[in-house]
């Protein structure tokens, strides 16, 4: 493995590229027309674009994505997040190029991308899953299951991810309409209108165990993230390790989420995502086949670089510390800084940035590809930064936070930032104390932090 690929753009290409530099491997960039300037494109070795602005031309055309890596001579591909990452068809693709698919099997993939099943995987495997049904349902079995489980309900896709296809459901009445919502959105986003159904649990936290697999039959846990601050299912802050585990519930969650992961064959990088109750209780919902947008702050408390793992996995090499070496560190937040309007309900920013200062200083990390004179295309995701700030303890990352918050200047598009110097000023989430519905009831209650 000597050129990797790099199929995605923004952020991640850019941490991608910078991994497979430090591995001495070359980097070959991919972009739309859109991203003909991007700074991923600037810092690869070489740079091919794939197609017009439209992600279904470009980053998620597969053919014109392994065309690239054939022209260039690329023999790995690594996807980042988003876009084909969790595509089965897409890791398949590869492997019959002959190419290394820097991340799980195909088999993995498909196996986890199923909800359904991966929720049957789980069960087999003693690991807790939420109440609810065995796999996909019609409405007259989803309307039955409800009965038996009792409201609220949800609704989910069997297929896909990020928040689509989810439905929350208080009743009869409202199960009959949401599913078929549910299923419509779904078969759009996903081409598969497939739904189960699981008990909502009311006040949950959204806690998330990433793993690390090699081709040589070891399987290591690197401690949880918190990620229940959300809008519309859409993480917007996390942290690790989460306040809400003591340490025996952290080595349980730790050892269900390892147990799955053998279950499944699986290697490389994936996150096993769970939902903890009010008692302490957790809850398998479902595990992401790639590396997560959040999953600087695991290295933060760790000490591993995750992407250089995967890249050393894909290339047949054990990982490169053993399990009882990893210590928890410190606490680490991640804040998403995205060109969102948090005065118009998070309405997308797009445009020239026209100015742009990065914080800096101890425990403060920027994870961006934006820099003054970028615009901004409306195609893609709006993130631009990660600001990742870690502490000794959860105070001293709390106050970086806020200093770097305090620091970070980007004109010409609106930004999330205000909206999480807020959130920072809460007394709960300064507490540690908040749950999945933390911001919508905010939201309801006071006008603030719209959700």
């Amino acid at each position: 493995m000597h050129k990797v690929l790099v199929a995605n753009r923004g952020e991640i290409a850019l941490r991608v590229i910078r991994a497979c530099h430090e591995l001495r491997l070359a980097a070959v960039a991919v972009y739309s027309t859109a991203d003909q300037d991007a700074l991923h494109v600037r810092r690869a070795d070489e740079a091919i674009c794939i197609g017009p602005p439209h992600a279904r031309d470009s980053y998620l055309n597969i053919t014109a994505v392994l065309q690239a890596a054939r022209q260039s001579g690329a023999d790995a591909v690594h996807p980042g997040y988003g876009f084909l990452a969790e595509n089965p068809r897409f890791a398949a693709a590869c492997r019959d190029e002959g190419l290394v698919f820097v991340g799980p099997s195909p088999e993995a993939i498909e196996a986890m991308g199923d909800k359904a099943e991966a929720r049957r995987l789980a069960e087999r495997a003693g690991v807790p899953t939420v109440p609810g049904t065995d796999g996909t349902v019609s409405l007259e079995q989803a309307l039955a299951v409800a009965a038996e489980i009792g409201y609220p309900v949800m609704v989910k896709a069997a297929a896909g991810g990020g928040g689509r296809g989810i439905r929350a459901a208080h009743d009869e009445a409202e199960l009959g309409e949401l599913i078929v919502q549910a299923g419509m959105e779904a078969e759009a986003a996903f081409g598969d209108g497939a739904l189960y159904l699981e008990k909502l649990l009311v006040d949950a936290r959204h806690v998330e165990v990433q793993v690390l697999g090699d081709s040589h039959g070891t399987l290591v846990h690197l401690f949880e993230r918190e990620c229940s601050l959300q809008r519309r299912r859409q993480k917007l802050f996390e942290e690790a390790p989460s306040p809400a585990l003591d340490a025996d519930t952290r080595q349980a969650m730790a050892d269900a989420a390892l147990r799955l992961a053998r279950a499944a064959g699986y290697e490389n990088a994936g996150t096993v995502e769970f939902l903890l109750d009010r008692d302490g209780a957790f809850y398998f919902i479902e595990m992401n086949t790639r590396i997560q947008v959040e999953h600087p702050v695991t290295e933060q408390v760790t000490g591993v670089d995750l992407v250089k793992e995967q890249l050393r996995i894909a290339r047949g090499e054990r990982l490169s510390f053993h399990q009882e070496e990893l210590e928890l560190e410190g606490t680490a937040f991640e804040l998403r800084i995205n060109a969102e309007d948090p005065e118009r309900n998070f309405l997308p920013s797009p445009g020239e940035i026209t100015a742009l200062e990065l914080p800096g200083g101890p425990g403060v990390r920027v994870d961006t590809a934006a820099f003054a004179g970028y615009h901004v295309p409306p195609f893609y995701d709006s993130l631009l930064a990660k600001l990742v700030c870690a502490g000794r303890d959860r105070e001293e990352a709390l106050a970086r936070a806020e200093r770097a918050l305090g620091e970070f200047r980007i004109e010409g598009v609106k930004t999330t930032i205000p909206f999480h110097l807020e959130l920072l000023a809460d007394e709960a989430v300064r507490a540690g104390d908040y749950h999945v519905e933390f911001l919508e009831r905010r939201a309801a209650g006071s006008g603030r932090m719209p959700a």
